[in-house]
């Protein structure tokens, strides 16, 4: 490459403090100008080829109309910007950090390297492979939205120069679960006495099951006034929620507060959770749903790496849905349905009021009563 015009590479030289003698340094450094300005870069290297191959991609840089970046934002990986967005989401307590890891892991395999090639076009090869791999628009989304969040990050700590545009894509597969009540019915006579109250809670409520329901302490019950509780912080949206003790919502908290009741008088011990097997906090449930929904006929086989497996088509955020649909079934007015099943939003709300065809049968019945009822359109 020659020495002079757009930029350079060169030895520079210096003077031994000691002897006062010229030398000339063993690495080579490059020079390029921007905007009437001059800039000099060390390589770190003793190659000249890595002077001239760091000066070309200086000047493509420029080129492209891009900042210049500087050794140190050049030297940031992937894995630093991955790291960073770990330490944001355990600083600021995120429930899903576990889901960052699955989608840090997916863009790992595309983006690993330097930071600053990440860029649009890699970005939407990204997303078509990934989508060739079978994932759901949604998926990718949310993988989108942690390298979004990635470089964001990156950015405000000044290791990222040149955020590149990521767009979201549409998002078409809504899931749109729900349990009929004989489904619920036929399935809650093969779960275990522990995980039963759980389920019937979360029928009943919609709340979330793991984050929401399992949480709950005999402080949050109060039978006394009606109320089951959720306390400010607790939930996604961070505010509190209560919902009223329904008949039917009392007999299963009266009955998980006798069974309490025995085992603290037998073991001797408190138990301050609702929920619990033999008095520990329920974890997980995987293995009692997949075989209450087998038993109950709410499974599809499927072929996973040549074998048969059976997988369920109910899952428990589908009470969410069901207790949307429950409360629309009964008139509840929107506002209050919203509040008691923890919906923020509208649009939200929207999602989850799924219109069957058997509620929109019952609707067309109502509309005709009505229409009885004014007496405007005779009937044949």
């Amino acid at each position: 490459m020659k020495t002079r015009g757009l930029g350079r590479v060169f030895q520079p030289k210096y003077r031994d403090r000691t002897t006062g003698e010229k030398k000339v340094s063993a690495v080579w450094w490059v020079e390029y100008y921007h905007r009437g300005q001059k800039h000099r870069e060390s390589s770190g290297s003793t190659n000249r080829a890595d002077a001239v191959r760091l000066l070309k991609r200086r000047l493509g840089e420029i080129g492209r109309g891009h900042p210049i970046i500087g050794r140190d934002v050049d030297r940031v990986t992937f894995d630093d910007l991955a790291a960073m967005l770990v330490n944001d989401y355990k600083a600021n307590e995120r429930r899903s950090l576990k889901r960052i890891g699955t989608a840090s892991t997916h863009l790992r395999g595309v983006f690993a390297g330097r930071a600053v090639d990440i860029t649009p076009d890699r970005i939407t090869a990204y997303v078509t492979g990934r989508q060739t791999e079978g994932a759901a628009n949604a998926t990718i989304n949310r993988e989108l939205a942690a390298l979004k969040r990635m470089l964001r990050l990156g950015e405000r700590a000044g290791k990222v120069v040149a955020r590149p545009y990521i767009a979201m894509l549409e998002e078409r597969n809504t899931r749109t679960g729900f349990f009929e009540p004989d489904e619920f019915r036929a399935m809650l006579r093969y779960l275990p006495d522990d995980v039963r109250p759980v389920l019937e809670t979360a029928y009943i409520t919609g709340w979330r099951v793991t984050s929401e329901i399992l949480t709950r302490q005999w402080a949050h019950v109060d039978f006394a006034a009606g109320w089951l509780r959720l306390e400010p912080g607790e939930t996604k949206n961070c505010e509190g929620r209560m919902f009223p003790l329904t008949p039917e919502l009392r007999a299963v908290l009266e009955r998980q507060r006798e069974r309490t009741d025995a085992l603290q008088r037998s073991s001797g011990r408190i138990i301050p959770w609702v929920f619990h097997r033999t008095g520990q906090p329920i974890r997980h449930f995987r293995r009692s749903w997949l075989t209450a929904c087998k038993r109950a006929g709410l499974t599809v086989t499927v072929q996973r790496h040549g074998t048969s497996v059976a997988v369920a088509t109910r899952i428990p955020h589908d009470f969410r849905r069901t207790a949307v649909r429950n409360l629309e079934r009964a008139s509840v007015p929107r506002s209050a349905a919203m509040k008691m099943v923890g919906h923020k939003t509208e649009a939200i709300y929207r999602r989850y009021a799924i219109a069957d065809e058997a509620l929109l049968r019952e609707s067309a019945l109502k509309l005709s009563a009505l229409h009885q009822a004014q007496q405007v359109m005779p009937r044949r």
